[in-house]
């Protein structure tokens, strides 16, 4: 390894890589769950609090390997404090470990879930937040070690970039935006808008941001295109990005109480949302058209493709349902779930996937490696993706018109139309995951065995 700190980043990747693999898995649980509740030996509520929860730790850890990767090469120098990173890596590790079986055991046994020191001990209860008091101050404490670990890397250094600028930026706004969420308020509607904070602005916002700075590294790596050029686009995408989705939570605002404004607010600044995740479309197919000369075609296939998908899922699928006039009919229904499933694997999924291969190759002392395994990887994932949003999409439009245009209830929505829908989820769900299977052994065999791959095979 060019620098001892990418072990850290490659620490990260692995367990990211891992917990994918399981947060898949129990997807797929939840999926069957639809048809057959007591398929599992514990119920759908802990299902889908371990597959969402998991999807969150996953993609932060992977984040956060990438971050490592990036900060030394950027400025040219070892961490400021590799023990400090390795405490913060197991650390992090065993609080997730701890917490999911935590979640099993009140699967289990749901008395277990005790009040200690004023506060639950296996979980919370707030939907996509649910992990305990005691996790989330070391999950905060992970954030801080994480910033002040970076950040201290990059004052050392003698120049701060404008890629490590907008990545420490990034790490300030994930460090401050994860807090919201540690609070409660006597008032509903204000516990519901200071939730919305770790919800949105945590993913859409902070997230968003370390992702256009890993977006420019990447091309900038991958293609030698000028430093100036990526990084002033690079500004461009995520001032459009806070511009856009700072107010665009606005959306979520509509129907928990909050003043009247914010159907104006939200309304506007959703549809603008879409604009920053063309731009960086048009960012990344301009420069790789410029500049096909790199070796590594598959982390270039990969980085343009995250670009696409990120405008498909998180841009132009959320727009369509988040408007006033539309949101009043589908909000909660499964047309926001399809939202969320390409929204992810667009933003952030692929992303580290790409990070994946433009840098583990590397930290492996290899330049070349075997790519077909990473196409198939692909292609098996990113097609089961887009029929499981078709299929969920579609089941929320029947569920919508079923439910809030002729009255019926959930239950008998449910039991009436959806068990097709539901079937083709699971299928789909089962090709996902040998996608996801193909990447993680892929991911280990990477630089460690004899590169046979033709041409023609690395475009397979």
């Amino acid at each position: 390894m060019k620098y001892k700190s990418h072990k850290i980043a490659m620490n990260f990747f692995t367990f990211a890589v891992l917990l994918f693999l399981v947060q898949v898995i129990i997807g797929l649980v939840a999926a069957v769950q639809f048809i057959k509740p007591d398929f599992f030996f514990f119920a759908f509520n802990i299902s889908r609090t371990l597959h969402i929860n998991a999807l969150v730790v996953w993609l932060l850890c992977g984040l956060m390997g990438a971050t490592y990767y990036v900060v030394p090469e950027e400025s040219g120098r070892e961490l400021w404090s590799i023990p400090l990173a390795q405490f913060q890596f197991w650390a992090t590790v065993v609080t997730v470990l701890v917490v999911v079986v935590g979640y099993i055991i009140m699967g289990l046994f749901p008395q277990a879930n005790i009040t200690v020191f004023g506060t639950l001990l296996l979980n919370e209860g707030r939907e996509y937040i649910e992990a305990p008091r005691w996790a989330d101050i070391m999950i905060a404490v992970s954030a801080i070690l994480f910033l002040i670990n970076n950040a201290m890397t990059m004052f050392k250094s003698k120049k701060i970039t404008g890629i490590m600028g907008t990545l420490l930026g990034g790490m300030l706004f994930l460090t401050l935006m994860y807090l919201p969420g540690m609070f409660y308020t006597s008032s509903m509607v204000k516990d519901q808008y200071w939730w919305w904070w770790v919800v949105h602005l945590w993913v859409e916002g902070a997230w968003e941001v370390i992702a256009g700075a890993l977006l420019a590294f990447m091309l900038m790596k991958l293609t030698n295109a000028p430093r100036q050029m990526l990084e002033k686009w690079m500004y461009i995408e995520v001032a459009l990005v806070l511009f856009t989705g700072m107010l665009g939570i606005g959306h979520h605002y509509y129907w928990i109480g909050t003043p009247n404004y914010w159907l104006w607010v939200g309304g506007i600044f959703s549809s603008l949302e879409p604009i920053p995740l063309l731009v960086m479309v048009w960012d990344a197919l301009r420069v790789t058209k410029d500049t096909r000369s790199t070796t590594n075609k598959l982390g270039l296939f990969l980085a343009t493709a995250h670009a696409i998908f990120n405008f498909l899922g998180a841009g132009l699928w959320g727009v369509i349902h988040t408007l006033p006039s539309v949101n009043k009919w589908t909000h909660g229904t499964q047309i926001t779930t399809a939202h969320g499933h390409l929204a992810f694997y667009g933003a952030y999924v692929l992303l580290i996937i790409a990070m994946v291969y433009i840098t583990v190759p590397e930290m492996r002392g290899v330049k070349e490696y075997r790519m077909s395994r990473g196409y198939r990887s692909f292609w098996w994932q990113t097609v089961s993706m887009i029929m499981i949003v078709f299929i969920i999409t579609g089941a929320g439009m029947v569920q919508t018109y079923m439910e809030r245009l002729l009255g019926l209830d959930y239950v008998t929505v449910k039991n009436n139309f959806n068990t097709w829908f539901w079937i083709w989820r699971a299928v789909f769900g089962v090709t996902y995951i040998i996608g996801v299977c193909m990447f993680v052994y892929d991911f280990f065999k990477i630089g460690k065995e004899p590169v046979t791959a033709t041409l023609s095979e690395s475009k397979a």
